[in-house]
């Protein structure tokens, strides 16, 4: 790989997101790190890869649940190359819409940022995209339900179709996948006491989450070395899945 060829990840300034962003980076590839609010450490993050390779990493901001964010995400980063190998839809918002009490706004909040905006981003750079590939950042839960959370299961439920999808519309000029973390960084926010975690990973096979770097590694395999791999999407979930 050169910095030539270029791979842009949403929501790529913190946490997972910015794990594939260094493991991307590490492979050879020029990385171009999409963040909203967190423009600092995005840029920190640049400023350290580029140290690394000079012009290496670019920084791009854009607010996804915005009508136009995933188009003005995708002209930036068109006059930054013109040509992607890979793009990761890692931006994701998550929090509990209970019934009763879910609005309009978290509607649109959770199905734009997890369903509407990777399928608009990833339209708008399909052409550039040609022989590359990109990466959707799932969930277990799109397919088992988590309680209180229904709008956010039902988006990533329709990404998963989304991958799915346009992995039959995009062949055979790109190849479309998906990685399904299961319990990987626990909720900033704090939502989760540590009884909640606890039944967590006692339905997890291997007993204990997975890490960032977990996460990391399936998108690059699948984004960078499963040419004949798309339509796919792959539990890393240590075994939660498989666990009725």
């Amino acid at each position: 790989m050169s910095s030539d060829e270029y791979a842009l990840v949403t929501g790529s300034a913190r946490r997972i997101g910015k794990v594939i962003i260094e493991r991307l980076h590490a492979r050879g590839l020029g990385v171009i790190i999409h963040c909203r609010d967190s423009e600092a450490e995005a840029e920190a993050l640049a400023a350290r890869l580029g140290e690394r390779r000079v012009g290496s990493a670019h920084v791009v901001r854009a607010d996804l649940e915005d009508r136009d964010g995933p188009a003005e995400l995708a002209s930036r980063c068109l006059s930054i190359t013109p040509r992607l190998k890979l793009l990761v839809n890692n931006a994701s918002r998550f929090y509990p819409t209970p019934i009763g009490e879910t609005t309009y706004a978290d509607w649109q909040s959770l199905m734009g940022s997890n369903a509407r905006a990777p399928f608009f981003l990833t339209q708008a750079l399909a052409g550039a995209l040609k022989g590359g590939a990109v990466v959707n950042l799932l969930d277990i839960h799109g397919q088992r339900p988590m309680r209180h959370h229904t709008v956010y299961c039902m988006a990533k439920a329709a990404l998963e179709m989304m991958t799915l999808s346009l992995a039959r519309e995009l062949a055979p000029d790109v190849r479309v996948n998906g990685v399904a973390p299961g319990a990987i960084l626990w909720p900033e926010a704090g939502e989760d006491s540590a009884k909640t975690q606890q039944a967590i990973l006692d339905r997890i096979p291997m007993g204990r989450t997975g890490t960032p770097e977990d996460i990391a590694g399936a998108v690059t395999w699948l984004g960078l070395d499963a040419p004949y791999v798309t339509g796919q999407v792959l539990a890393v979930d240590g075994g939660r899945s498989v666990n009725a």
